[in-house]
């Protein structure tokens, strides 16, 4: 079984996107696993096209969504793991998306 959410983690603030993560974790089988896609901040803000066109939707997230925000690797990991997963691998999918795979 396969559990995925599409740019849903960002709407939220992190408390918010904790309850929602521990309530997949606490869902899936022992080998399970919840797909994440999101937009992710670089580590270091660089000038990149790509950078900024993810800083521009950070501001967005600000004046659209005031507990949302964009984030980066180290963020997600923390959020993974602070919801129980044991770890999170990452591959870039198309353009500014990530895909993140949180292991229980």
């Amino acid at each position: 079984c396969i559990n995925c959410t599409l740019t849903i983690l960002h709407d939220w603030n992190d408390e918010h996107c904790l309850k929602l993560l521990k309530n997949c974790y606490k869902s899936i089988p022992e080998d399970g696993k919840v797909i994440v896609v999101e937009l992710m901040l670089p580590e270091v803000p660089n000038t990149s096209i790509e950078s900024k066109s993810n800083f521009h939707f950070d501001v967005l997230m600000m004046i659209q969504r005031p507990d949302g925000k964009e984030r980066t690797r180290h963020e997600f990991m923390t959020l993974a793991t602070g919801a129980g997963f044991s770890g999170m691998s990452c591959e870039r999918a198309i353009g500014n998306l990530w895909v993140m795979e949180f292991y229980k």
